[in-house]
Parts: C-alpha cells; structure tokens; sequence
C-alpha cells in the first residue's frame, strides 16, 4: 500500500491531470524529490509537506468544478479573477489561499 504522501501526489495528478513534474515545479522543487517522496525514500521538510498538502487540497476543490484535463486547463490559465494571472504561478510564489477564495467564489456560482 502507497505511504500518506505517495497517496497525496497521486491524488494531484489525477484530479488536477498533473505531471510530477509540474508538481516539482509548483512546490518549488525538483522532479527528482518528488520521486523519493512518492516512492517512501525520504519525507518532505515541513514547509514542503505544508505545500503538498495545500496543493492537494487545492486539487480536491476545484476537482468538485472540472474534470481532471479542465482542472489542469484552469490552472495553467490566465485569469480575470486572479487579476490576469495564472492560479498555478500564484500557487508557487506563495498565494495559493488567493487561488483557494476564486474556487470558492465559483463554487458558490459568484461567477460564471
């Protein structure tokens, strides 16, 4: 059986059609550590673990609106919404909570 973390990438790649790669990118790292997390060789820091499983949750939210090739369609997108930038370039530089209130807004049906 796959470990906490293996099952939290997996989940992002499937929901939001995510590569490891991307994710890497996304969490600021390499390809490379994230294999070592997927496959049990070593854990994330804190601060990564806390990006990953923000990540995820992202993931699980806007999962409830598109279908996995629209979620990643949506994510690599410039938005109105988000002031013309791209969710997944706010996700990385720290804004992720901002990425979060959009999903919810249109969630709620705020926007359509």
């Amino acid at each position: 059986m796959a470990n906490a973390i293996a099952q939290k990438l997996q989940g992002i790649e499937e929901s939001m059609n995510m590569s490891g790669r991307e994710i890497a990118k996304v969490l600021r790292t390499t390809p490379e550590t994230i294999s070592r997390w997927r496959t049990g060789k070593s854990d994330p820091q804190p601060r990564m673990r806390d990006g990953l499983l923000h990540l995820h949750w992202l993931a699980t939210q806007l999962a409830e609106l598109y279908p996995p090739q629209d979620a990643h369609l949506w994510l690599f997108s410039y938005h109105k919404m988000l002031d013309g930038h791209r969710a997944v370039d706010l996700i990385e530089s720290g804004q992720g909570e901002r990425v979060l209130q959009v999903i919810a807004q249109l969630k709620d049906g705020a926007y359509t």
